[in-house]
């Protein structure tokens, strides 16, 4: 038997004798599976797959927002930190889930619940290929190791690896789940339909949407915030520089968060399956982006949207040469996703939910701000036959005329895309104006109600007869209150959709009215209609409850007088 087989089974002999230790050193439970040198936190809600070997691997299930494939609005979330790195700009993008949630509409995203281990890696890959892939030179000592010296090592995050030998894992791990031989293996693994997902690594906006925590987070108004935990707990939910002094610790020892996940923050950071650029969606491609910081990362930089480039091939400025990198403090956490397509039916039923989302909802997502605008695709078009004309008149003098009456009618062209473009813009912040007015104006009549509710309620303790009037205060209040929601969701929308211009028709468009004459309260409006704007178009965020509070500090004492 070569050295390999003897790994594999001297792993499953130090599976079955860990888990009895570790089971031995865990308070005795009621009911529950017991813990392993692979899930050393079991709880409910655990999804597990089979390794070779008696290993396993073990995923959590987190919802999107949202209905349906194509989902909603309330899909749209911001990532990113405006306090930050360079590379963590503010940005808005759409979360989609790889699976159906059951039996609703909802979907979901299915993560590992720990990093990946050396022991996983090894249980697929064989105890040879780890130490062959390894730049660690302590796991060249795994071989010497017995007992708990052994779990521990084996249960440490894979590190010290090249991007490559992951891809391989990952590749030879899906190979043994998907062996027809043995369809037990993918027995838990979630559909699509009727068809099975695979294992990958995580895309950057599903790893901090789950590590910002998810849809919990966002009906808990926390999303945004920069940790799912206090600061001052970080201690208590991860390995970072201040507690583990470059040291890369077992799995499973910290805290999970709201989700059940561990070590999201800390110990090894975490590969993603996309490059590094410098906006996430865009910019240079770069190395591979990898999340979550580190042992090496002081517990103040810890944050969702810490993002970093492992340089897969470094320059050796010693050696001279180009190398494979090879992080002492880089790992992964694998993700289970799926296909867009499975099939010929659910394919038809896609396209058949799109069209209903194409004709409204799609125009209020990230990607349709821009690709749906017709003004400025057709701009952008006019553009790119610039140079065309140009190259045609230079390789064709005799149609210098023809050719020039052409660049003559593109200029008209652009010209009037140019005016149409100005005019949109002025036109939404004209019409956000007017919310902001009425807004005011409901928010003064608010106040003066719930001075004669006060009032009417006070009379109403002293006689009967004043009950009818609470109530028809009351209604007054209440319907003024819809009333004000409803022009405080068309401002945001407007807001929403003037943002997304370039910058120089927004300023055209604000120079515009402002030249305008206006009343003591338009003006106050304008002020603050701009200091909005400006703010999204930072930010990428429509705060509409911050907003509102604006109004109501800036309108307190308005007279109009």
């Amino acid at each position: 038997m070569n050295s390999d087989g003897l790994w594999r089974r001297r792993l499953a002999a130090m599976f079955l004798f860990l888990t009895a230790t570790l089971a031995a050193a865990m308070p005795a439970a009621s009911e529950g599976p017991a813990p392993t040198p692979y899930n050393p936190k079991p709880a409910e809600g655990d999804l597990v797959l089979p390794m070779p070997g008696d290993a396993e691997m073990v995923f959590r299930r987190v919802q999107v927002p949202g209905k349906g494939f194509w989902g909603d609005q309330s899909r749209i979330i911001q990532i990113g930190d405006a306090s930050g790195g360079i590379f963590e700009g503010l940005q808005r993008t759409q979360i989609s889930g790889s699976f159906p949630a059951g039996k609703s509409e909802a979907w979901e995203i299915v993560l590992a619940k720990y990093e990946l281990t050396r022991g996983q890696f090894a249980a697929v890959m064989g105890m040879d290929a780890l130490l062959a892939a390894s730049a660690d030179p302590e796991d060249q000592k795994l071989p010497t190791l017995q007992g708990r010296a052994q779990r521990d090592a084996l249960m440490k995050p894979l590190a010290y690896v090249g991007h490559g030998d992951v891809v391989e894992f990952i590749r030879r791990y899906n190979l043994w789940l998907f062996d027809p031989a043995h369809p037990e293996r993918v027995a838990n693994m979630p559909k699509v339909e009727t068809v099975p997902g695979f294992v990958r690594l995580p895309t950057e906006d599903e790893w901090e949407y789950c590590a910002r925590g998810g849809l919990e987070a966002m009906q808990a108004g926390t999303f945004d915030d920069r940790l799912p935990f206090a600061a001052a707990k970080a201690d208590e939910f991860a390995w970072h520089l201040g507690n583990a002094k470059h040291q890369l610790r077992p799995v499973g020892l910290r805290q999970p968060d709201a989700h059940g996940f561990h070590d999201l923050f800390g110990n090894a950071q975490e590969m993603t399956s996309g490059l590094f650029r410098p906006e996430v969606w865009q910019g240079k491609p770069g190395g591979v982006a990898v999340r979550g910081g580190s042992v090496s990362t002081p517990a103040a930089d810890l944050r969702s949207s810490l993002r970093a480039e492992l340089d897969v091939y470094g320059w050796n400025a010693d050696a001279k040469r180009v190398e494979e990198r090879k992080s002492f403090n880089t790992g992964a956490r694998l993700a289970i996703g799926a296909n867009v397509v499975v099939g010929t039916a659910q394919r038809g039923a896609i396209e058949k939910e799109y069209e209903a989302y194409k004709a409204d909802l799609r125009k209020t997502m990230p990607v349709g701000r821009t690709l749906d605008n017709l003004v400025s695709q057709a701009s952008v078009q006019i553009g790119a036959a610039d140079p065309i004309i140009e190259r045609l008149i230079k390789d064709n003098p005799a149609l210098k005329e023809s050719l020039g009456a052409v660049q003559s009618t593109l200029d008209k062209a652009r010209e009037r895309l140019e005016l149409a473009q100005r005019e949109s813009a002025r036109s939404l912040a004209q019409d956000a104006a007017r919310n902001g007015v009425n807004l005011s104006v409901y928010l003064s009549r608010l106040t003066r109600l719930t001075e004669t509710l006060k009032l009417a309620k006070e009379l109403a303790e002293t006689s009967t007869r004043y009950q009818e009037q609470v109530a028809a205060v009351e209604k007054s209040m209440g319907e003024l209150e819809t009333a004000l929601r409803e022009q405080l969701d068309g401002y945001k929308g407007k807001i929403g959709t003037l943002g997304d211009y370039e910058k120089g028709y927004i300023d055209f468009a604000f120079t515009e009215l402002e030249a305008k004459e206006m009343t003591k309260r338009e003006r106050l409006v304008m002020k603050l209609l701009k200091g909005h704007v400006q703010s999204f178009a930072e930010q990428r965020r429509a705060d509409s409850e911050l907003w509102l509070e604006d109004f109501r500090k800036g309108f307190a004492e308005f007279s109009d007088s």
